[in-house]
Parts: C-alpha cells; structure tokens; sequence
C-alpha cells in the first residue's frame, strides 16, 4: 500500500506534505518519446547534447515533471492547473526528488499546491503551483476501502524506481 494513498484516504490538509524520489533511465526516456512523440536530439545524442552546453542528453522536462503527477495520483488529487517552470537539465540517470506541499484547502476541497524537484546535488530543476481538488469524504471512504482490499488498482505496488516519504 502507497503511504501517501493512506495519509488521503484520512483527508489533507494546509501543510501536508509528500516527497518522491526516483531516477529516469534511457529505456524510460524512449519510452516517454515514443508515447508524445517528441524526438528531440537533446534527448538521444550526446554530440547534440554537447552543442546545446550539456554533458550528455537530458530527461524530457516534463518527463522529470511527472514526479508530481506520480504523488498527485497516489494522494488521488484530481488536478486543473498545472503551472511548470524548468529550471536546470536533468541528465539520464540522475536521481531527482519532488517535494509537493499542500498550501491550501477549501470546504469544497480545492487545493493550491506547490511542488519542487531537486537534482542529487539539492538544485531545483522544476518549480510547479497547482490547483485542483482533493478527495472528498465518501471518496476518501472509497480510498479506504480500495486499501482494505489490497489496493488492487495501484500500479506502484513493488515498483522500484519509486521511493516515497
């Protein structure tokens, strides 16, 4: 069982907040490519990574930027905005952290959030706001009752390229 889905199935507030940790290898970034279609040489080769000022080819931006939408779907929030700003490259296989902070909640559970993502050496690479809506009560009872049964619609169950705090 996800931690984050448990702490949403309880209900959240201002203050709550989750951090994802997980390393985007070249397989993912094909992957990634071949689902948007976007085949950017920054992305597959080193020499033209080089001419734009990189060591190597970088993760997509928005590839690094779905860390909050990994902890966005695990807490279920359903979002309407999403605002990104990057930052600095991410090159394949560095280890990055998303930080996703909830700033505000109304009695209808509209959210305002913010997210950051770090690389390994504590850059921020993405700035993120978001807004949108978090579970209400009978959808938290639901998240209840999905975690009861083994929460047997969560991918992230044994994925290793995924660590939560």
């Amino acid at each position: 069982m996800s931690e984050f889905r448990r702490r949403a199935s309880i209900g959240l507030g201002p203050g709550d907040t989750f951090t994802a940790t997980r390393a985007f290898d070249a397989e993912q970034v094909e992957a990634f490519a071949r689902m948007t279609c976007d085949y950017n040489p920054i992305h597959f080769d080193a020499h033209f990574a080089r001419l734009k000022g990189f060591d190597g080819p970088i993760c997509h931006g928005l590839l690094t930027g779905s860390l909050i939408t990994l902890i966005g779907g695990q807490i279920a929030w359903l979002a309407s905005r999403i605002e990104l700003t990057f930052l600095r490259p991410v090159p394949i296989g560095e280890t990055v952290e998303c930080s996703l902070t909830v700033l505000s909640v109304t009695e209808q559970r509209f959210a305002r959030a913010q997210a950051r993502i770090t690389n390994s050496r504590g850059e921020e690479v993405v700035r993120a706001t978001l807004e949108g809506f978090l579970p209400s009560e009978c959808e938290r009872t639901r998240l209840a009752a999905m975690i009861a049964e083994g929460d047997p619609t969560n991918g992230l169950h044994g994925c290793s390229t995924f660590d939560e705090t």
